[in-house]
């Protein structure tokens, strides 16, 4: 599977940017999709995830309702549209693909492929 993330960007903080990640090859309707995020010096941290069959998705605390993930299943897309944002929504941000139950889908170690990443700065 491979998984490739656009729409990164410079924003001043209160603005809104649009994520997209585009997956090919072969992924299966019981997978997850999740957005993890990484900035300089910390750990990687889960932003959100959704199945991509059905509409379930979860959301970190951090970004609940300023965050939201839409699906385009005939392009293979999933879009993080991301508003309010904040000077702390700085990161690198990555999308990944994987298989794991929906308790654990917060787990990145669980996910088997990975974006390439996208820078996000929100200036404040």
């Amino acid at each position: 599977v491979q998984l490739v993330e656009s729409g990164g960007g410079l924003v001043q903080a209160g603005g809104s940017l649009r994520l997209s990640c585009a997956a090919s090859g072969r992924i299966f309707n019981n997978w997850f999709l999740g957005w993890f995020r990484q900035a300089p010096g910390k750990e990687r941290t889960f932003v959100a995830s959704i199945m991509l069959s059905g509409a379930r998705t979860d959301y970190a605390d951090s970004v609940k309702g300023r965050f939201t993930l839409s699906r385009d299943n005939a392009n293979n897309t999933v879009h993080l549209q991301m508003n309010s944002l904040k000077p702390e929504d700085t990161s690198v941000y990555y999308c990944a693909a994987g298989s794991p139950t929906w308790a654990r889908a917060r787990d990145g170690r669980l996910y088997k492929s990975w974006g390439q990443g996208t820078q996000v700065t929100v200036s404040s």
